[in-house]
C-alpha cells in the first residue's frame, strides 16, 4: 500500500525541506490540493529537491485550465522528477467552475471524458510524433509547430487519475484513466456494494486489469500516538461528514445505511446556517463508518479492516512516524505499478 500526504498550505520556500523530510520518513508520495494555492507549483519544487517521492496533484480543478496547460505543466513536473508525477484532475461543482473561475459550465463527466483523451493526444504528439489532431464536442486541439514542442521525455509518461463520486464519473475512470481518486465521504459498504462493481464494469469495457487501476482514498483516517489525539482527528472527521452529508450529490452513501433522513435534515440545517448544529448531528456510530480509527499502535489492524483490498493508497498526517509508515506500506493491495 502506498502512503500519502499533503504539502498543500506551505510556502513554497518551505516546500523543498519539507518534501526532503517525507522521503526520509518513508512516505511513497506528496499530494496538493488546489485549494488556497496552485496545485502544480509544490510540486516542481518538491520534484526537484527529492528523488524517490511520487508527486500528485489530488487534485488540479481541470475545467478552469485548458487541458494544453495541464498538459505543458505535467510534462515539465514529470521530467523534473524523472518519471514520479501523476496529473490528478477533478471537476469541482458547477458553483466554483462558473462564480470562482468564470468558466462555462456542461456535465462534467463527458467534458472529463474528453480532457483526458485530449491530454494524451497532446502527450501523443510531443513523445510520439503523432499528428496532434483531436476532435471533440468540448475541445479540438490541431496546431503543433516545433517551436512549441517540449523535448521528449526519458522516462514514461505521467499518469492520468480523475475524482470520481457518481457513478458515471467512475465509468469515465475506468476506462480513460490509470486510477481513481476516491472521496473521503465514503463508507466501506459503499466501497464494496457500489464503488467497486461500477470501476469493475468499466475495467472490463476498457479490457484492463484491476491490478493495473489504483484506487486511492474512500475513507478518513483519524490516528495519532494517543487517544487524545486519534479524538481530535475523530471530531475533525464528524464535521467533515456533517459538512459533505448536507450535500444531495452525497446521499447515496447515506442511503446505503438507511440514512437518508439525515441527509435530508443536514441539507435543511445547512440552508439555515446552522453549522456547528450539523456536526452534532453525527453520532460515533456513523463517524467510524467512514473512518479508519486507531492510535499509531492500532493503525495497521484499522486501516487493513477499513481499506484491506479495496484501496491502494492510503493519506496519514505528515508527523506519523517513520516505522508506523513502513508498517501501513507493507499492507497487501491488488495495484500492481
Amino acid at each position: 500500500m502506498r502512503v500519502l500526504t499533503s504539502i498543500s498550505g506551505h510556502n513554497l520556500r518551505d516546500v523543498g525541506k519539507f518534501a526532503r523530510q517525507l522521503e526520509g520518513n518513508g512516505f511513497s508520495g506528496a499530494t496538493t490540493q488546489e485549494n488556497r494555492s496552485d496545485a502544480f507549483l509544490p510540486l516542481a519544487v518538491a520534484a526537484t529537491e527529492t528523488d524517490r517521492l511520487q508527486l500528485r496533484t489530488s487534485i488540479s480543478i481541470a475545467f478552469a485550465r485548458s487541458p494544453m496547460s495541464s498538459a505543458m505543466m505535467a510534462w515539465d513536473i514529470q521530467a523534473a522528477s524523472n518519471g514520479r508525477f501523476t496529473l490528478g484532475l477533478g471537476s469541482q461543482v458547477k458553483g466554483h467552475n462558473v462564480r470562482r473561475f468564470s468558466v462555462p459550465w456542461s456535465p462534467p463527466a463527458p467534458r472529463i471524458r474528453e480532457y483526458v483523451q485530449s491530454v494524451r493526444a497532446i502527450w501523443d504528439c510531443w513523445q510520439n510524433d503523432a499528428k496532434l489532431d483531436y476532435q471533440g464536442e468540448h475541445y479540438q486541439f490541431t496546431l503543433m509547430t516545433p517551436n512549441f514542442t517540449p523535448e521528449k521525455l526519458t522516462c514514461a509518461l505521467p499518469r492520468i487519475e480523475i475524482a470520481a463520486v457518481g457513478p458515471v464519473m467512475m465509468k469515465v475512470a475506468a476506462e480513460e484513466c490509470d486510477g481513481v481518486m476516491l472521496h473521503g465521504f465514503c463508507t466501506k459498504k459503499y466501497l464494496e456494494d457500489a464503488v467497486m462493481p461500477r470501476l469493475q464494469g468499466g475495467l472490463k469495457t476498457a479490457g484492463k486489469s484491476r491490478e493495473d487501476f489504483e484506487i486511492s482514498g474512500g475513507g478518513f483516517v483519524a490516528t495519532g500516538p494517543d487517544d487524545e489525539a486519534v479524538q481530535e482527528l475523530f471530531e475533525w472527521v464528524r464535521m467533515r461528514v456533517g459538512f459533505y452529508g448536507s450535500t444531495p450529490s452525497y446521499w447515496p452513501v447515506f442511503e446505503a445505511h438507511g440514512l437518508e433522513d439525515l441527509g435530508h435534515k443536514l441539507n435543511d440545517m445547512s440552508k439555515k446556517g446552522q453549522w456547528d448544529a450539523m456536526t452534532r448531528e453525527i453520532s460515533d456510530d456513523v463517524v467510524r463508518l467512514f473512518t479508519a480509527v486507531g492510535r499509531h499502535d492500532e493503525l495497521v489492524g484499522a486501516i487493513e479492516d477499513r481499506f484491506g483490498g479495496l484501496a491502494d493508497i492510503v493519506g496519514l498526517p505528515a508527523d506519523t512516524p517513520p516505522d508506523v509508515v513502513q508498517d501501513v506500506k507493507a499492507i497487501n493491495c491488488p495495484f500492481r505499478s
